[in-house]
């Protein structure tokens, strides 16, 4: 069985539609146009792009179709089409004031959020997941953050480990794939990156692309 090569990896990504103060989300452009990307730059051959989905920036009016999206990719996997694999959820969020990427460690389950959301939610220190307990109960990615910041680093890029993917729609969305991943055996990361007038809309989407590599 192990000199077959790697098994193969199954990567699929999300990004958010605009909200209050970001007119245009790069994460929506990003994973929108992250298929033909990387079919013309090519990924390591154990590596497979699977769903690229654009969530509503919103808490409870995202939760839909994230859980839609997550639930497919486990059948995929119970089907036997990625059975012998890993499954990895990247979640791609815009930090507006960011100079660099971030790669988020953790989320927590507390909702407070700055504005209302999309579909006008403004929770107040409220648990994302009341059965979880109180609002200062973290979850954790099983991914090795430091290695792949390390590793990216190396590639040129600017980006650093976070623990704190703030109290808004990001986080909100993390702390539930956080905690889909650890009921299925699958793994989760969110990554924050800048507006596309700090760091370019080419170089975001190589970055995207040696992060998939990295993956691998």
């Amino acid at each position: 069985m192990g000199s077959e090569g790697p098994s193969v990896v199954t990567v699929h990504v999300t990004g958010f539609k605009k909200f209050h103060g970001v007119a245009e989300n790069p994460t929506e452009k990003i994973v929108t146009n992250l298929k033909s990307f990387v079919e013309k730059k090519g990924l390591p051959k154990n590596l497979v792009l699977g769903s690229c989905t654009v969530l509503e920036t919103a808490g409870q009016g995202a939760l839909g179709t994230l859980y839609k999206v997550l639930e497919s990719s486990i059948a995929e996997r119970e089907n036997g089409s990625s059975a012998q694999g890993q499954v990895i959820w990247i979640h791609f969020g815009v930090n507006s004031g960011a100079t660099r990427f971030a790669l988020e460690n953790q989320a927590v389950n507390e909702a407070t959020f700055r504005c209302p959301d999309e579909l006008g939610w403004k929770p107040q220190r409220a648990p994302i997941v009341p059965s979880d307990g109180g609002i200062s109960r973290t979850r954790e990615t099983t991914l090795p953050v430091n290695e792949l910041t390390k590793s990216l680093r190396k590639t040129g890029y600017d980006v650093m480990p976070s623990d704190d993917a703030g109290r808004f729609v990001c986080n909100y969305v993390y702390y539930h794939s956080l905690r889909f991943a650890e009921q299925h055996g699958i793994k989760s990361l969110f990554v924050h990156v800048p507006l596309f007038l700090t760091i370019d809309e080419e170089v975001q989407m190589h970055f995207v692309a040696s992060l998939l590599e990295a993956l691998s």
